[in-house]
């Protein structure tokens, strides 16, 4: 059954226009029928089947008929604090980042970043990585979408972000092994293609970042997130 992110109030034994990407996609990609079912989503938790029983030709409408309350959401909420850098990796380390589970995902800019987004490309930027999350969210099975947060600079972030694990990845003498249990909110730093400087990182020790350290090989930064949060899931259900 298709899945679709749509942003409207949704409710048992009511009936909703389908917003306009849902119904350019469902109905004329798709080529859905009347009759036909679909699984939405609003990211308030849980998800409906819904049916259509209207269709014409710039609308359709829809019946909301049942609800599932399921969560497939972790059982911690991960922070990302992201470099942006250019091109398809920003896509990738975001569309990767959703499907495994992060809770949002903080745009950074540091010495080494290639990206200054500015005044109007910033909110069309933002909106095209949220977009991303979305889509990732609607094949993935998650029912939450993590939010993009707007650009801050480093400096910042690490002055107001509160979490009670905090990881920045970067190289240490021996691999920091995380705790048996870990705890319900954890912010993950990961610095630019040409990592985070020293002094950054330092920056970041002292307002109660721990250094870690995934294996013995330089990731990209786009891969970084992946594996890091592949590891923050595996530890957890090896102690669930």
């Amino acid at each position: 059954m298709s899945r679709f992110y749509a942003d409207i109030p949704l409710s048992i034994n009511t009936i909703v226009e389908l917003p306009e990407m849902v119904f350019h996609h469902w109905t004329r990609v798709l080529r859905a029928g009347l009759g036909d079912q679909a699984t939405f989503f609003n990211g308030l938790g849980g998800e409906y089947v819904v049916e259509l029983i209207e269709i014409n030709k710039k609308n359709a409408q829809a019946r909301v008929i049942s609800f599932d309350s399921i969560d497939r959401t972790q059982p911690y909420f991960v922070t990302l604090g992201e470099v942006m850098s250019k091109g398809d990796r920003m896509d990738y380390a975001i569309q990767k980042a959703t499907e495994l589970g992060v809770g949002a995902i903080q745009l950074l800019t540091s010495e080494r970043c290639e990206m200054r987004l500015k005044y109007d490309r910033d909110q069309k930027k933002i909106d095209h990585w949220q977009q991303v999350a979305i889509a990732a969210c609607e094949q993935c099975g998650l029912n939450r979408v993590p939010k993009i947060l707007a650009p801050l600079s480093l400096d910042d972030w690490l002055l107001i972000i509160q979490s009670e694990l905090k990881l920045v990845l970067a190289p240490i003498d021996a691999t920091n092994p995380l705790p048996k249990v870990l705890p319900a909110t954890i912010s993950l730093l990961i610095g630019a293609e040409g990592g985070l400087t020293q002094n950054e990182i330092e920056q970041a020790e002292r307002t109660g970042f721990v250094k870690w350290q995934l294996g013995d090989r330089v990731l990209r930064t786009e891969t970084a997130p992946v594996v890091a949060l592949a590891q923050l899931m595996l530890s957890s259900q090896q102690f669930n």
